[in-house]
């Protein structure tokens, strides 16, 4: 039976904090974001983290001649020396990482960069020395944030505005039939699509489904004049246009560069809007009258627009914020952070409302200008960031609950269908950055002069989004569609 003392004895054992390692560290600054450090560890580490390896072995160790674990340990240490050494090194380069990290205030944004092979332990009695180089946050005096002036846009919403918007919420529960006229607007048209440099074919799609609207909205271009140029046409008809390709294009060739676009029109259909009978405004929605669906299209009218108010201000907010943040951001570092920066508008759009095709209108956009809409948005994340840290803002389990129940109600999904499509796809890390930059704006906001604005009333152009580049390089890294597990009819 164990006497208290030894229960005692052994608690404090279990709870006695690590000793720390004898580290000396040399870092190097290449950019504001990058770190290479050299960590040399002192030799009486190294042997410390053999014997406790061996301690470990000791009660079990299988040696020729001698019942298990009761080999000397000399014999021991010399038999197993060369098969614990990777369980060694492994230990110690984690936990001298970790240490000089802490030690160093490194604020790491990724995990640190090195080769676990190119370190050799060492066999002399010398220290072991390895180097590493990692991405952090950038170190900055935090700007002043109280007492902002930002403006606000306030919007009313009229009777021409919810019509406008009724009709894209019927386009859902609409009946698309081929019509033999000519295309208006709005019409869906099934296209061949072809993309040529000085005559030379750079790029084809066949039997692509688009939207006739203003603009036709590539991975990697605008077609700007597309609803000009095609209104009008019939099926068989050909058309021209130009479009030029992003500078952030994949393909370095083309970049910048006018190609010719030729679209040969192949059908033509058109929506044939439902009658809004009382057996319909069941069927989407349990809707009692026609009222209460425009009450309901208002509603997510005005959620929409919080959205773009929310936008805005954070736009607002962060430009004053960012204004002097003149940190060099390494090319590589970006091009890996893109993603994540889709993710994260993908996901504060659909917990919004928007649809599908409004969400790949605006990937097209973050795609087209991606190096550098990500560089505003690491330096934005840094600077919330920080001031999250001094405010002690943090994330909560109802925080991510609410989230969830909110992209659910958007998309007719259940909650657990969405949390399970966010954890597969390994957004749970992109949610708790929203939830924490979200919550810093508003505190940022409460602390602001607000100057209210109407919003502007010019609409903007309508746009097609296509997945189609017509450098002939897709886009890496697409953002899959929501799936719509049990969707309901509403």
């Amino acid at each position: 039976m164990t006497s208290p003392d030894e229960t005692t004895a052994v608690e404090a054992e279990q709870t006695e904090e690590p000793k720390k390692l004898s580290l000396e560290v040399k870092v190097e600054s290449p950019s504001s974001c990058q770190r290479h450090v050299t960590v040399t560890v002192a030799n009486e580490d190294v042997e410390r983290y053999f014997d406790k390896a061996f301690d470990d072995m000791a009660p079990t160790a299988a040696v020729p001649g001698f019942r298990p674990g009761h080999a000397p340990r000399k014999l021991v240490e010399k038999r197993f020396r060369k098969e614990v050494a990777n369980q060694v090194k492994g230990s110690l380069l984690m936990d001298s990482m970790a240490q000089a990290s802490d030690e160093q205030n490194f604020s790491a944004i990724s995990e640190p960069d090195f080769k676990f092979d190119a370190v050799e332990l060492p066999e002399d009695g010398g220290p072991l020395t390895f180097e590493f180089d990692i991405e952090v946050r950038p170190e900055f005096d935090l700007p002043k944030w109280k007492g902002l002036e930002v403006k606000k846009l306030v919007k009313t919403f009229e009777k021409a505005d919810i019509d406008k918007h009724l009709a894209k919420v019927l386009d859902r529960f609409s009946e698309i039939a081929p019509v033999d006229g000519p295309a208006e607007m709005d019409d869906y048209l099934t296209v061949n699509i072809v993309s040529k440099l000085d005559g030379k074919e750079i790029a084809r799609a066949e039997d692509l489904s688009v939207r006739l609207r203003d603009t036709l909205s590539f991975q990697d271009a605008n077609w700007e004049e597309f609803g000009k140029t095609v209104v009008g046409a019939k099926a068989g008809d050909k058309k021209t246009g130009k479009a030029t390709v992003s500078e952030e294009a994949e393909n370095e060739e083309l970049k910048g560069k006018e190609l010719e676009l030729e679209i040969e029109v192949l059908e033509v259909k058109r929506l044939e809007l439902p009658e809004m009978d009382g057996e319909f405004l069941k069927k989407i929605g349990g809707f009692e009258s026609e009222g209460d669906l425009r009450d309901f299209v208002k509603g997510d009218m005005e959620r929409q627009f919080e959205y773009h108010q929310q936008q805005q201000l954070r736009a607002a907010i962060t430009e004053q914020l960012t204004k002097d943040a003149n940190w060099d951001l390494p090319p590589a570092l970006l091009r890996r952070q893109a993603r994540r920066e889709l993710e994260r508008a993908v996901l504060d759009l659909r917990s919004y409302g928007f649809d599908e095709d409004t969400i790949r209108g605006y990937e097209n956009t973050l795609r087209q200008n991606s190096l550098r809409s990500t560089e505003k948005a690491l330096k934005e994340h840094f600077i919330l960031e920080r001031i999250a840290e001094e405010e002690s803002i943090e994330d909560a389990p109802a925080d991510y609950e609410r989230e969830i129940m909110q992209i659910a109600a958007q998309s007719n999904q259940s909650p657990r269908s969405v949390r399970a499509r966010l954890e597969k796809q390994g957004l749970m890390d992109t949610l708790r950055n929203q939830i924490i930059e979200r919550k810093v704006i508003e505190l940022i906001t409460s602390e602001a002069k607000l100057n209210e604005t109407p919003a502007d009333a010019e609409a903007a152009a309508s746009v097609a989004p296509v997945e189609f580049a017509i450098t002939g390089v897709p886009a890496e890294n697409a953002i899959p569609e929501a799936q719509e597990e049990g969707k309901e009819e509403a």
